[in-house]
């Protein structure tokens, strides 16, 4: 018996299984990557990233990583160091692998890069209304900490809160 899915849910897929996930491969963002990064973003989000904003964070300043399977892009984060910190700015799953746990392995990832470079806390922001994104954090381990009010564009002279979050590492 099937249940009917909620607002903001979205129907849990198949799990790849482990020889899937034993191909999958993240490697350094590339300049050559952005217009496959740019269909994804523009498909996944109402107010996307411009490719501008993604061509500025291909700089040492920014981890900025893709996730590949078998040369299909699954997903992409960027981060950007701190002071004992890192500021997650983008994290996006292709809309057609959401649900499959894509999200978490790049979550893991950074999280273990942002231990590696001896960062002590990783932060973010989430629109308020993103539901599912939220629940994705909280149960990753994030805390909220505040809200920055009218953060995010949200339509026509509208602007939407963010939700600030940390996990400590």
């Amino acid at each position: 018996m099937s249940h009917p899915i909620k607002p903001g849910e979205v129907a849990q897929r198949a799990q790849p299984t482990e020889e899937t996930r034993n191909r999958v491969l993240l490697a350094p963002m590339q300049q050559e990557d952005l217009d496959r990064v740019m269909a994804v973003e523009q498909t996944a989000y109402s107010h996307p990233w411009t490719l501008g904003n993604f061509r500025d964070s291909l700089n040492p300043l920014f981890h900025a990583q893709c996730l590949w399977l078998d040369g299909e892009l699954l997903g992409y984060f960027l981060a950007m160091r701190g002071v004992e910190e890192m500021h997650l700015l983008n994290i996006t799953v292709a809309p057609a692998h959401q649900g499959q746990g894509w999200g978490h392995m790049m979550l893991d990832a950074l999280s273990l890069l942002s231990r590696h470079e001896g960062a002590q806390w990783l932060w973010l922001e989430v629109r308020q209304s993103n539901l599912r994104a939220l629940q994705v954090y909280e149960r990753y381990g994030f805390k909220q900490v505040s809200i920055r009010k009218d953060y995010y564009p949200a339509g026509r002279l509208q602007r939407e809160h963010a939700v600030v979050m940390s996990l400590k590492l």
